[in-house]
């Protein structure tokens, strides 16, 4: 559930090129806040996985919720290129922190024989949640404009994060 309302804060990438085009960025220039966004998400992923082996996922969860709101939170506000660039690059690393940290949390906790159906039902509902973001995103995009659509982002990871530390509080870590 925590991973589900994680993706409805999570919506689809095609905003950041949206915000890109919106703050003026030359449109032959927008496609590099994707590839900033996929360097950032490529180069983290790795060690962030052999850190969260080593020292755990939950920690690395919350540190990925909170680069989300700061990614969000900058994208709401950013008037020029270099913000959305940077933005960009909060929201790959967010992606390299909770990706690989959430399939890995499934696979933690789902018994040996559920493992295929509870990785299933992970991704159907990141599906679900996903198509549900973009849908929202997009109507506060058209109602109220990109700072809302972000900002809408950074109240979701909120959301996810008081769920993600209430469920540390009631099942701690081991």
């Amino acid at each position: 559930m925590v991973g589900a309302v994680l993706t409805l804060a999570r919506f689809s990438e095609a905003f950041l090129i949206l915000r890109a085009q919106d703050v003026g960025m030359r449109l032959a220039l927008v496609p590099i806040v994707m590839v900033v966004m996929s360097v950032v998400y490529a180069a983290s992923a790795y060690p962030v996985g052999v850190l969260s082996d080593r020292i755990g996922r939950a920690g690395l969860l919350l540190a990925g919720f909170v680069v989300l709101i700061a990614a969000d939170l900058v994208l709401a506000v950013a008037a020029a290129p270099w913000l959305v660039l940077a933005g960009a690059a909060l929201w790959g690393l967010h992606m390299g922190l909770t990706q690989g940290l959430l399939s890995a949390m499934v696979a933690d906790t789902a018994p040996p024989q559920l493992s295929g159906s509870a990785f299933g039902l992970f991704n159907l509902a990141s599906g679900i949640a996903l198509l549900f973001a973009s849908v929202i995103a997009g109507v506060l995009w058209d109602s109220a404009g990109p700072a809302a659509t972000f900002l809408a982002g950074a109240g979701f990871t909120l959301a996810a994060l008081v769920g993600l530390l209430m469920l540390r509080a009631v099942f701690p870590p081991r």
